[in-house]
Formats: structure tokens, C-alpha cells, sequence
């Protein structure tokens, strides 16, 4: 394996020829096609045992888990310092998989393939097959397929949605490179370089995704404005989806 690792190393695994200390591994993603292939590998061994791992989105840095793992999800709370009641999207590889964790059937024939890949997270009711521990208050989830190879890459190779959420403390400001939470390190297995993201419109990109309500017939919501909002909002009128109001929904982050 050729993938660029820096840290200290204290409790180590292997994996392959690269050994790695348990906590607080720096791994640098390249455009190289066999580092991408080997940094898949090790998060997804990590995502696996039961590890919160950080990585890039589209958007900004994020924290995962895989979200049928009840351990690592509240694991995953407790890094952050979030609310138990504050849900958390989860992420897949491939628009065919949404079904699998969100119910679909209410949706336009072509819309989830006009707005994903994308910085897009969009709330449907919940399957059965999704975790019960994952928000277990709430009867729908968000989901997200972030235009971005990497985190597409670790979905479909470990099969299973990942819980992701910003890669900061609950309440302080996303983050566009590692540096910028450097406080959670110690606390994650691996932290998956991408160098920096969005630099060129910063405010932007810190807005993170736009998230929607589409669970309702023919309805749309607006959660979050995020980075996205204008193109979103096209993209469903072109549909023939009209604007709903509803209560105030928990923030997906």
C-alpha cells in the first residue's frame, strides 16, 4: 500500500504493509488511483470494527460511522458533544440505495437522479431495515450522497449507510480542512486528508449541505439553506413540486 500516513504511533494495527497507531492517524488522499483504492480499505476496516472516522465531503469535513452500529453511533454523539435528540443523516453510495433506508415511493420518477450526487441531504420516512438506535425519535432520516469519489467509494464497498455528521464540537463552526479540528483527533481512528476544501467561496461551503423534506406527495420542504439552496429549489420546481410549511424539524448536521 502506497497511502501517506503521519502521526505518532502508539497502540498500532496492520493492515497490509502499513502500520497505523489506533488513535489519531493522519492519512493523506493523492489523485493516485492505488492510494484512493488503499485509503478505502483501511476506512472501511475502521468504519467495520466499530471506529469514528474523519473524512471529506463535498461540503466540508465529516465525522462517520457505519449507522447499524448502535456502539459506534453513540460513540459518535460523544465526540461530539451533540444532543441525543438531534439527528444525524446518513450517507450512501449509489441513488439506488436510498430506497433501501428511505421510503421513496412518493417521489417523482427521476428527481433523486437529478439531485444526487450532489450537497444535498433529503428526508424521507425511514425503512424498517434502517437501525432502530439510529434517531430513534424520529420516523424519518436524512440522506445524503456527497459528489465526492472517496466517501462514494467507502459507501459502496462496505454496503451499509454511514452515519455523517460535521466534523466539529456541536454548535462551533464546519470545518474546511483537518487543522481546523485538530482538538478531535485524538478522539477519531483515522482522519483522511483531502487538503482543503472550498477555499474560493468559504462562507458558502461552511453552510453545508441543503437539506429537504421530501417525504410528503408532491411537497418540498426547506430544512436547511445550506450551499445548495437556488439549484435545489430549480431542480424540484422543474418536477412539478411546490413548497410546503410544516413544523420546525430537528437540524440535520
Amino acid at each position: 500500500m502506497n497511502v501517506h500516513i503521519a502521526g505518532v504511533i502508539s497502540s498500532c494495527f496492520r493492515l497490509g504493509s502499513i502500520s497505523i497507531m489506533r488513535l489519531s492517524s493522519l492519512v493523506r488522499i493523492t489523485e493516485s488511483d492505488q492510494d484512493q483504492t488503499s485509503a478505502v480499505t483501511l476506512a472501511c476496516q475502521l468504519l467495520s470494527d466499530g471506529n469514528i472516522i474523519a473524512l471529506p465531503t463535498d461540503t466540508i469535513y465529516g465525522l462517520a460511522v457505519c449507522a447499524q452500529n448502535t456502539a459506534a453511533v453513540r460513540k459518535l454523539y460523544g465526540v461530539k458533544g451533540r444532543d441525543s435528540a438531534k439527528p444525524v443523516a446518513v450517507c450512501v453510495g449509489a441513488v439506488d440505495d436510498v430506497s433501501s433506508w428511505g421510503k421513496t415511493d412518493v417521489l417523482p420518477a427521476g428527481l433523486l437522479n437529478s439531485l444526487l450526487p450532489g450537497p444535498v441531504t433529503i428526508i424521507l420516512e425511514r425503512t424498517s431495515l434502517l437501525n432502530p438506535e439510529l434517531n430513534p425519535t424520529c420516523n424519518k432520516v436524512g440522506i445524503r450522497i456527497p459528489n465526492h469519489l472517496f466517501v462514494r467509494h467507502i459507501s459502496q464497498k462496505i454496503a451499509e449507510p454511514i452515519a455523517l455528521t460535521s466534523a466539529n464540537l456541536s454548535n462551533e463552526p464546519s470545518c474546511l480542512s483537518p487543522k481546523e479540528f485538530e482538538p478531535l483527533w485524538p478522539q477519531v481512528a483515522a482522519v483522511f486528508d483531502g487538503g482543503p476544501l472550498g477555499y474560493n467561496q468559504i462562507a458558502h461551503s461552511r453552510a453545508g449541505s441543503t437539506v429537504i423534506d421530501l417525504s410528503f406527495m408532491g411537497k418540498y420542504h426547506i430544512v436547511r439553506d445550506g450551499s445548495a439552496l437556488v439549484q435545489t429549489i430549480a431542480t424540484l420546481h422543474q418536477f412539478g413540486l411546490q413548497p410546503v410549511q410544516i413544523a420546525a424539524d430537528k437540524s440535520i448536521n
